[in-house]
Order: C-alpha cells, then sequence, then structure tokens
C-alpha cells in the first residue's frame, strides 16, 4: 500500500523517488530542505496517492486517511510542543495545495487552522497581542468559508465595512469586545446565508480543508490549464501542511525572497528582497517597507530581523546541492528563520546565458550541463530587439510570430514605397496582403513585413528570417483599403506614413514607434557558443544569398552555406530584366544571349560569397521556381517591360499566359527547367566554377563548390543536369588552365526520391533534404494556405504541432530516415544534410540527430539557436546510448 502521508521536520523527511509525482511541488520542495538540514517548519505532505483513494472529491475523507491524519498531528504536537486545540500553546497550522507543476485554480493556502472562539484568546495571551490573534482568526473564518462552503469574499468585507461605520473605528476593532462582536456576526452570517456552523473542532476544520483542496483539481480554472499543460487528470494533487510561521506580527518578523546570484553579472552575491512584517491591518501586504537583500547584506544586519550571514549559507548551500541559481522564498517569525520553497532562479535569456556560463568558471557544473540548461529557442530574444513593454501600448491585432525581432516604422503598401522612404532613412514596415518573389528587394530594404494573409511557413516569413527581419503574418483582422491607401484596424484607420510596430516573436501589431529594446552580445553568449561546438556533433551551415546575409551568419557562426537560392538574385535592377528577356525569347539563341547578360551578374555574385565564406563549404542551388515568377503582374509593368525589351505588349502578355500552370509548386520549375532550358544550368554551372578558380585564386584559399539539383524525382533527371555540368566544368577548367573539385548533388524533396534514394545516390554526391517541398507533397497540403486550418488541427488535438515548424517523425521523418539508410547502403561516404527551415528548429535538429544527418542549415540568425540545439541533441543521444559520435565529414 502507498504511503498516505509523508511527515518532515529539519534534518529528516520521507521522500519518494519521484518526490514532485507523490508531494506536488510544494511538498517535494520542503522534504528537500528538510533533507537538508535547513530550517523549515515542522509538517507532514498528505500524498497524491490519498488524492486518488478519496477519488479527489467530497466532503468527507476516506476513514484511513482521517485516522494518518490524526496520527500526523500527533506527531507534529510532539515535535512543536503544542496541542492542537490545547488551553495552552495551541498548535495552529497552514494548509497548502500544489500539484506537480505550476497550476493556476487550485485551492489557496488555509492559514490559522485551529484557531477557535477560545483558542484565539488563548493566543492572544501567549502573544501579548489580542489584535493579531483576532486578526488572524478573521483570515481564517474568511478563506475557510471561501474554500469549503464557497462564500463570496465581498460578503465579509461587507460585514467588516458595516461593523467599522456602526462602532466608528478606522480600520479594525480597537477592543476584544469589538473583535468578538465582528466575529460573531461572520458567524451568524455563515449559519444564515450559507446553511453552515464554522466547526471548533481543529481536527473537524483540517479534514475538511483537506477535503475541498482535494475538490479544487476539478474546478473550471484548474481543468483547463491541466489541458494546456498535458496533466494527465489522475495526477492529482498534494496537500501540505505545517507549523504555522507568524511572519506579519511585529518588527522581528517578515518575508522575502532571496536569489543565489546577481543576475545582473552572474557573479555569487545575495539578492533579492524583504518584506518587515506589518504593524496593523492596513499595512498587512500592502504599506510595509521592502528592502533590497543586496544593499542590505552590503551594509550589515540593520533592518533585518534575523541572521542574514546564516541566509546567505542556507541560499549558498542549496545552491551548490542543485547546481544552479536558486530562488528562495522565506519567513521570518519572531526572529526565527525559516526557508519555505525554493526553485531554480527565474531569468531571462541573457540572465540564463550568464549564469550557466559563471557555474561553468566556478567549477559547479560541467559545460555540458550549461548547454542543457539554456532553451535553444530562448536565444531568439538575444539575437533581436524586443519591446520594452508598457501599459500604454495599443494592440491593433495579433498573427502568428513569424520571424522574431520587434521593429517600429511608417507604414508602406509597396515595394516602392519602402524605397522611396529608405533613400530618405525613414524606418518603414512593408505592409501587403501576402508578399511573392517580386517583394525581396523591398522586404531587404524594409525594417519590417506585415502580411494580411500566410503562415509561419509562408513566402513573408521563410524571406524575413532569412534575411533576419521581424516578420507577423495572417493578421486576419486587419484590412488594407488599396483604393483609399488605407489599413483598417476595426474602428481605427491608419494610412500609409503613419507608424506601427510589429512584434515577430509575439505576432502582436500594435499602434505607433514603441520604445524597443537594442541586443547586446556578451562574452558570456560567446563562451556558451564554444560550448556548444564541442559538444556537437552535426555542422550547422546557413540559407544564404546575399553577401549580408553570409557576413551575419559568419559572425553567428556558421561553417558554409547550405542552401544559395539563385532565384533570388534575379530580382533586382538589370538582373530582373535580363531575366525577363531570357523568358520572352523565341529561341535558344535568344535565351543564350540574355543568359550572357546574367552571367557575369552571377558570377560576381558567388565569387563574393566563396570569399565570404574563405573555403568553407558553399551550395548553390539551380534555378527552381517557374518562370512566371519572374515575368510581370500590373499593366504598368507589363508596358515598362515591353518597351524596355522592344517587344510587342501583346507578345509578352501571351508568353505570360502561356506559363500560367494550375499548380505551379509541382508544375514546370528545378530540374524540369533545367531538362526544357538546358543553357540556363549551362550559364549557371559557369557562373559557379569561374567564381570558385576566382575566389580561390584572391583568398589562397581552397574553394570547392557543391553544386544542387532541385526537385529531382528520376535518377536519369539528375544525370541529366550533371553531365551538363560536368562538361561546362570540364570546359572552364580548360580554358582557365587550373583544375578545381567541385561537387554535384541533389535537393530531397519529392516521395519518390525518397523511395529512389540508393539509386538517386550513385549519382549525388551528397543530399539535402528540403523539408518545406518534402513535407507539402507528403501531405498534400500548400504551406503558403496551411495557416487557414491547420492551427485549428492542433487546437483540436489533430495534429500535434504544425509540420512545416517541426518535423512530422512519424510521417516524413520516417521517409528522410528511410533515404538515410537507402543512401548509406549505396554510398557509405555521402554527405546528408538539411536546409529547410526546420534546419533550425530545436525539436527538428534533435530527430536529424538521431537520423545521422551531417548538417543542418538555417537562416543566418537562426544558427546560434541550430549550434546549441545540436550540442544539447548530441549530448543527450551520448548520454541514452553510453558513446559519443564524431562528425563523419568536416563542415
Amino acid at each position: 500500500m502507498p504511503k498516505r502521508i509523508f511527515p518532515f521536520r529539519r534534518g529528516e523527511a520521507d521522500r519518494t523517488a519521484d518526490a514532485a509525482e507523490a508531494l506536488g511541488l510544494k511538498g517535494a520542495n520542503l522534504a528537500l530542505l528538510a533533507s537538508l538540514d535547513l530550517p523549515v517548519p515542522p509538517g507532514f505532505t498528505i500524498a497524491t496517492f490519498a488524492w486518488r483513494e478519496a477519488k479527489g472529491a467530497g466532503s468527507e475523507l476516506p476513514q484511513a486517511l482521517r485516522a494518518e491524519l490524526r496520527s500526523a498531528i500527533d506527531w507534529l504536537e510532539g515535535v512543536t510542543g503544542r496541542r492542537f486545540n490545547g488551553d495552552a500553546k495551541p498548535l495552529l497550522l497552514a494548509v497548502r495545495t500544489s500539484a506537480r507543476v505550476q497550476m493556476p485554480g487550485l485551492a489557496e493556502s488555509v492559514l490559522d487552522v485551529g484557531l477557535n472562539d477560545r483558542t484565539v484568546d488563548v493566543v492572544a495571551a501567549e502573544l501579548n497581542d489580542a489584535a493579531f490573534a483576532y486578526r488572524s482568526y478573521r483570515r481564517f473564518i474568511e478563506s475557510y468559508a471561501a474554500l469549503v462552503l464557497g462564500a463570496d469574499p465581498a460578503e465579509f468585507e461587507e460585514i467588516a465595512d458595516l461593523d467599522r461605520e456602526r462602532a466608528g473605528y478606522d480600520h479594525e476593532p480597537e477592543t476584544v469586545a469589538g473583535w468578538r462582536a465582528l466575529i460573531a456576526r461572520y458567524h451568524e452570517h455563515i449559519e444564515a446565508e450559507l446553511g453552515a456552523i464554522l466547526p471548533q473542532t481543529p481536527l473537524e476544520q483540517l479534514t475538511a480543508v483537506v477535503a475541498a483542496s482535494f475538490a479544487s483539481w476539478r474546478n473550471p480554472v484548474a481543468v483547463a490549464h491541466r489541458h494546456l499543460q498535458g496533466v494527465p487528470e489522475n495526477a492529482g494533487l498534494a496537500v501540505t501542511v505545517h507549523a504555522m510561521i507568524f511572519n506579519e506580527r511585529n518588527q522581528k518578523s517578515g518575508r522575502g525572497r532571496a536569489v543565489s546570484r546577481d543576475l545582473a553579472s552572474g557573479q555569487s552575491r545575495l539578492s533579492g528582497e524583504f518584506t518587515l512584517g506589518a504593524r496593523g491591518a492596513n499595512e498587512i501586504g500592502h504599506g510595509a517597507p521592502v528592502h533590497d537583500l543586496s544593499e542590505l547584506a552590503a551594509g550589515g544586519q540593520d533592518g533585518f530581523p534575523a541572521d542574514l550571514a546564516e541566509l546567505t549559507r542556507h541560499v549558498r548551500r542549496l545552491e551548490a546541492h542543485v547546481g544552479d541559481a536558486v530562488e528562495v522564498d522565506f519567513m521570518i517569525g519572531d526572529g526565527a528563520l525559516f526557508l519555505m520553497q525554493s526553485r531554480p532562479a527565474r531569468r531571462t535569456a541573457g540572465e540564463a546565458i550568464r549564469v550557466a556560463v559563471e557555474l561553468v568558471a566556478e567549477g559547479l557544473i560541467d559545460e555540458g550541463e550549461a548547454i542543457l540548461r539554456i532553451d535553444p529557442a530562448s536565444l531568439d530574444l538575444v539575437l533581436h530587439p524586443t519591446i520594452a513593454r508598457s501599459a500604454d501600448l495599443v494592440v491593433l491585432g495579433r498573427g502568428m510570430p513569424a520571424s522574431p525581432g520587434a521593429a517600429t516604422g511608417e507604414i508602406a503598401f509597396s515595394v516602392d514605397r519602402v524605397q522611396a522612404r529608405a533613400n530618405e532613412g525613414r524606418p518603414v514596415i512593408l505592409v501587403r496582403n501576402e508578399t511573392s518573389p517580386e517583394d525581396i528587394h523591398g522586404m531587404h530594404l524594409a525594417d519590417g513585413v506585415l502580411t494580411i494573409r500566410g503562415g509561419t511557413t509562408s513566402h513573408a516569413a521563410v524571406v524575413a528570417r532569412g534575411i533576419g527581419k521581424p516578420c507577423v503574418t495572417g493578421v486576419g483582422s486587419l484590412r488594407i483599403n488599396a483604393e483609399a491607401g488605407t489599413l483598417n484596424a476595426g474602428v481605427r484607420v491608419l494610412k500609409e506614413g503613419d507608424r506601427i510596430t510589429i512584434d515577430g516573436s509575439s505576432g502582436e501589431v500594435i499602434e505607433g514607434a514603441a520604445a524597443l529594446r537594442r541586443p547586446a552580445l556578451t562574452g558570456d553568449f560567446a563562451r556558451l557558443m564554444q560550448f556548444a561546438d564541442r559538444a556537437r556533433r552535426m555542422g550547422v551551415r546557413t540559407n544564404a544569398e546575399t553577401p549580408a546575409e553570409a557576413r551575419a551568419a559568419r559572425a553567428f557562426g556558421a561553417e558554409g552555406i547550405g542552401l544559395c537560392r539563385t532565384e533570388h538574385m534575379f530580382f533586382e535592377g538589370d538582373r530582373i530584366q535580363a531575366m525577363r528577356e531570357m523568358i520572352l525569347a523565341t529561341d535558344e539563341n535568344g535565351r543564350r544571349a540574355a543568359l550572357d547578360k546574367l552571367l557575369p551578374i552571377q558570377r560576381s555574385d558567388f565569387t563574393e560569397l566563396f570569399e565570404i565564406m574563405a573555403g568553407l563549404p558553399v551550395t548553390i542551388r539551380l534555378l527552381d521556381p517557374p518562370l512566371h515568377e519572374f515575368l510581370p503582374n500590373s499593366e504598368s509593368e507589363i508596358a515598362e517591360t515591353a518597351a524596355m525589351l522592344s517587344v510587342d505588349e501583346a507578345a509578352v502578355r501571351q508568353r505570360i499566359a502561356g506559363l500560367q500552370e494550375f499548380n505551379p509548386m509541382l508544375g514546370h520549375r528545378g530540374c524540369r527547367l533545367a531538362i526544357s532550358y538546358p543553357e540556363i544550368v549551362e550559364m549557371q554551372a559557369r557562373a559557379i566554377v569561374e567564381a570558385a578558380i576566382d575566389a580561390g585564386q584572391k583568398t589562397g584559399s581552397t574553394v570547392v563548390p557543391e553544386i544542387m539539383v532541385p526537385l529531382v524525382s528520376l535518377r536519369r533527371e539528375l544525370d541529366f543536369v550533371k553531365e551538363r555540368v560536368d562538361e561546362v566544368a570540364r570546359l572552364v577548367m580548360a580554358e582557365r588552365g587550373r583544375r578545381i573539385g567541385y561537387h554535384v548533388g541533389t535537393m530531397i524533396e519529392l516521395p519518390r526520391a525518397i523511395v529512389r534514394a540508393d539509386t538517386i545516390a550513385e549519382a549525388a554526391d551528397f543530399f539535402s533534404f528540403g523539408t518545406n517541398d518534402l513535407t507539402q507533397t507528403v501531405y498534400g497540403i500548400s504551406r503558403d494556405d496551411a495557416a487557414n486550418f491547420l492551427s485549428t488541427y492542433v487546437r483540436q488535438g489533430i495534429l500535434e504541432r504544425d509540420p512545416f515548424q517541426t518535423v512530422d517523425v512519424d510521417g516524413v521523418g520516417e521517409l528522410i530516415a528511410m533515404a538515410v539508410e537507402k543512401a548509406r547502403r549505396t554510398r557509405p561516404d555521402i554527405m546528408l544534410g538539411v536546409c529547410g527551415e526546420q534546419g533550425g528548429d530545436p525539436a527538428s535538429i534533435a530527430f536529424f540527430e538521431e537520423t545521422g544527418l551531417d548538417y543542418v542549415s538555417c537562416s543566418p540568425f537562426r544558427v546560434p539557436i541550430a549550434r546549441l540545439a545540436a550540442a544539447q541533441s548530441a549530448i543527450r543521444f551520448s548520454r541514452a546510448s553510453g558513446r559519443p559520435r564524431a562528425r563523419r565529414h568536416d563542415a
């Protein structure tokens, strides 16, 4: 039979292997403090087993539990030298409820259990303080009636107010007779309005409070939070009972919170605050002075009614035991110090890093433990600006937190307006219904991006994360009125040029220019990254096309470029016109003439990327999107393009119509373009090889480019493209008189490529899993439209999480694992990576580590997150398997 009751006192405590499960957080915590010989009030915890045995609710506790409660009280009477309902020195109890996790909605603490119409006078005589004794009795009656009888606390306030008016006192009765009269009115109210009588037997009071605490597990607030946190209904709660501490009685009493470290510096120095005991009812919990513990420690004992050095020793000991900065709740009753709770100190992301690094420096934890203590996702708060929160912020709408960070600027509805404002040095937010590849230039210039439609894997979200710009998507409550040039937010109407602030970490859109806090990457952050790099197995690359992105990624520790999307290089100035000229050409010669204009541009772009990466791998994806994305949309753009290229507008419209597809995501794109127009591949291959030779000569580094063929599903597709790449490479190297190495691989993003991975691996030097398109094709869901319904799937429990954000291990993940096994069976040395946005998602990275991928690639600002997550995954894998895994390839 499991134990029902676990007693504790300083120096000894009954505990279980999983204390929080059996004793709740409060009970487990007090048991730990007691076992470390730290000063705690003596008491006992009624375990969750007793709750389950009692079926969680009801006015009557099981007889066995009632008997054990009586025995526990007998033990507590012996420890304290006090008697429950005693004629002298009566025992008073505090009853506190808790579960294995913090859970709002459970019963509030009930204090001073054991006071009744007789013992209140005994306590008053013992303490020589009738006002305090009766104040405590009044508080007990109110909390008992609220919990056990379901009374409204406001009703007792009304009784007290009427009594105050009738008797003519300011705050509380001034005589014992006055107090007794007020208490009598409380009794009358309970009997008349609630149909009950306040028990005068302390044991009856205790059993009623415990039963009502048990029942609180099923109140609506607790149920809602239980569902949110995934806590099973049968987990149950525990109830801790301990001797009362009179921490609000006099100037030798009080309560506080002590932190073992100065979280701002990470140094081992007591900090926190202390509130001196209140002198009267009007000051309880309100006007009592609050003291800074660090100032008290620096200035001596003055103002602290217990031994401050003793508190410091206790907190230090607790920190050494748990190996982390701790936060301790304490009380002082008439000069006696008691520790009530402890927990890891609450801290910001920056403070968490600082403390972890300091604990390693002091030898309290090792680097691996420091790595595991930092939530990788919290690094977003360190790497990006955040909003300085204030009460006057006006939230216009809420959408999806698509790219972290905060930005403020003027509303601009078009790329041209963004350009104009950026040229004037004015901050700007690009606001669109949704973005397209043509908006990329404006997104680079804007301080942030807001879209009315789309989700966290939409075009706007993916591009914004890649360039490190804050982005909020899917704010369906806002409406753009293009004709009027306004943004409608309910009754508020904003026009172009008005200022807004977006928070890409919360999804909020805020009116006006909110104050921002800028990030500061301290030396502690760099030290943590050093720890992570020593621990991780997988390499971490970046997705980058521009020099600014590449430099940012290198600053964040990227070990190369895992995805360079060449189509993003074609949307500016002369580039888009040359691209349109190529698409509108009527024959191969015309296409080659246009591509000759793009060749030096591509070569220059690639040369700069190779130079920035200085010999690190650079994976360049050949042209992927369908050609219609490069053509103009509006009538004015069509006319402008026709005039610039000296072609008829009708011919432009005809070509646009000819390229339209019902489902372009599954249409004429990727390697299919390369097979239809091999001259495009030849131009890009020449630009890559020439750039590698130029960059190698300039930097002295060995540049080995990786050329990635997209959307392959057939081995023959890869063979076709690879033959053209090899042919061009041989020609260029012969022309330059210089040989270089290069690799040709493919992006695995179609189910057929997974099934035929063993055959495709025969021709590929590397695989890079494109998890965005792979998830689309496996699920048959468009990621740009998924936001309309996937949130409902998650809310209804049909999906645990959005599969475009975190890899679907059971579906997409199993296919990836299959491809890995098949590819390595054919070619053991093949390089395997992932370049979808899930390459920066910590949960996905854990799966990629388990699967044995060689690297992940993500947007520049997610590189530190990926480095830390990869280190955590490697540590956990090693601990679980008992063996470390070394890298299969150089980064």
